[in-house]
């Protein structure tokens, strides 16, 4: 059997070496366009900022390795340029000498990845811009800055390269902005987590335009639709990718709801002989198992190694994914898994969102706060979706999640796990068992929430309603929310008889822990309508617009 691979990175070598794994008599031959193959294309950020000293670290093995360990042959700078899935032919170009030849499969494997979006901006090929997909562009991107010394950068785009990319300009000593078309940052957070994470970005004077679409760029920088000019020697594209399907729509395989190629759970396309694997092909949310695209690292290596494992007979199947991401800015984590608030609201579910504020350990060893957003399905108790940012611990929690998400756990089930605890490491309730209590107050046990986007809906309402502040009154005349009326939770129950009992109540402190000790105070006391404010006074001031 001769199996011939098309893409030689994450997802090609991982299918190619897991074919040969259980098949040592194939034929495996990888066709690759580019130079370079099975980089890790995640670390090339660190390699600009020079945390990874060399490029080499990041391509550890060369097509010699793959000949010598697995017997797989490599071709890099040979484009594939045409699928014959009727006489199970390719059509090959060698990029090197420009001859074209033909070569016969068996089963084929497409893994051909993603290329970055190019968006319709003028001069986006100027020799002072620069996109961040392979090894060839970091190189690009280091050489100009040992060249020119830049001492300014714009950077559009929000996601994962674009803060990374930021982190390493910064302390090379570049001065950077980052410039966003949408209206929140990061497009896996939810808008009220993504206003949390820049007022932080705020406090670090990281300089940040928003809402704001670029034109044009030019050696001074790039311009804005509105006119503004924000001044950038270089400047790096980061807006994201698209699925590189080009040689497989035109064999006449199809495209998922998505744009990125169609398969099955073995990885199989529509064609029994032709498989796909990696950034190029459509996967499902193990959630609401609808499609979606999620190009990823991690999903690439998995659907590479099922793929390879399928094409040999093998009996591994792809379950779907929770779109599971987390990145770095310094010493400030962001994670977020499963869905968020807003795909919730497009799939239909009913459900609730909390916010709690705890720390990873106890100060006294270093513990600083986190902020884990959670939704959780009313019908079913089941987590869906959890946005974390916080510092040292994020990717721990959220691993704990993935997990619980992916054998649907119910939030019930939080408070009883049994997690690792000593001092350096947590607290003896972890944030997960927070979180656990405050979804299970909420929907078992009459604990009701308020987030704070819809007090903030309220507030601009003619809706009839009080809330109480329960902290202290030095820290309610420093700042509080609007119309709010300071009642310490210390002095509470000599105060009841001036609240009305027939009205909503909304109760806050700092964080929220208070402000659920003054609703049960409330509900026990025969108040019906108590709401507490999800994530406290905190995350209510950090998430207004500034």
């Amino acid at each position: 059997m001769k199996i011939i691979v098309i893409g030689a990175v994450a997802a090609g070598t991982s299918a190619a070496a897991k074919a040969r794994r259980n098949n040592d008599y194939a034929d495996i031959v990888i066709y690759e366009k580019d130079q370079d193959i099975s980089y890790s294309g995640c670390g090339l950020p660190y390699y600009i900022g020079g945390k990874v000293p060399s490029i080499e670290s990041l391509v550890p093995r060369d097509a010699g390795f793959f000949k010598a360990k697995y017997n797989i042959d490599i071709f890099t700078r040979h484009e594939v340029l045409k699928i014959d899935i009727y006489h199970k032919t390719l059509l090959v170009k060698n990029l090197v000498t420009g001859n074209t030849f033909k070569d016969v499969y068996d089963k084929l494997i497409i893994s051909t990845g993603a290329h970055a979006f190019v968006p319709p901006i003028k001069g986006i090929h100027n020799a002072n811009v620069f996109f961040l997909r392979n090894v060839q562009n970091a190189v690009a991107i280091k050489t100009f800055m040992q060249k020119h010394l830049p001492k300014t950068a714009v950077i559009v785009g929000s996601g994962f390269i674009g803060f990374e990319v930021m982190e390493n300009l910064i302390d090379a000593g570049i001065k950077v902005i980052l410039v966003e078309r949408a209206g929140k940052l990061t497009p896996n957070l939810d808008e009220d987590m993504s206003k949390y994470l820049e007022s932080i970005l705020s406090k670090m004077e990281i300089s940040i335009f928003k809402n704001s679409n670029v034109v044009e760029a030019t050696n001074q920088g790039v311009l804005l639709d509105n006119g503004t000019l924000i001044p950038g020697e270089m400047i790096i594209i980061a807006t994201g990718v698209k699925p590189n399907v080009s040689l497989a729509e035109d064999a006449g395989l199809i495209l998922g709801t998505t744009g990125a190629i169609k398969v099955d759970e073995h990885m199989m396309t529509i064609d029994t002989d032709v498989y796909a694997c990696g950034d190029c092909i459509e996967t499902w949310s193990a959630v609401t198992k609808k499609p979606h695209y999620r190009p990823l690292g991690s999903t690439a290596n998995k659907t590479g190694r099922i793929c390879g494992d399928s094409i040999t007979g093998g009996n591994m199947i792809y379950t779907g994914n929770l779109g599971t991401g987390i990145f770095k800015f310094f010493d400030l984590s962001i994670g977020s898994t499963g869905l968020s608030e807003a795909e919730a609201i497009k799939n239909g579910y009913d459900f609730l969102v909390s916010h709690n504020i705890k720390p990873n350990k106890p100060a006294y060893t270093g513990g600083r706060e986190m902020i884990i957003k959670a939704i959780a399905d009313k019908d079913t108790g089941k987590i869906l979706g959890v946005q974390i940012i916080g510092y040292e611990g994020v990717d721990k929690r959220l691993d704990v999640f993935v997990t619980l998400i992916t054998y649907g756990a119910t939030v019930d089930e939080l408070f009883n796990l049994d997690l690792g605890y000593a001092p350096p490491f947590s607290n003896t309730k972890d944030p997960i068992h927070y979180t656990g209590m405050i979804l299970d107050n909420a929907l078992n046990n009459g604990r009701d929430l308020i987030t704070s986007e819809t007090l903030k809906k309220k507030l601009n309402s003619e809706e009839v309603f009080e809330i109480i502040d329960t902290r202290i009154e030095q820290q309610y005349q420093d700042s509080h929310i609007p119309n709010a009326k300071n009642i310490p939770h210390s002095e509470l129950r000599g105060r009841l008889s001036m609240l009305n009992k027939s009205a909503p109540i909304v109760t806050y402190c700092n964080k929220g822990v208070t402000g659920n000790a003054t609703q049960n105070i409330l509900i026990n006391h025969g108040f019906k309508k108590v709401y507490n404010l999800s994530g406290g006074y905190e995350f209510f001031e950090a998430t207004k617009e500034k």
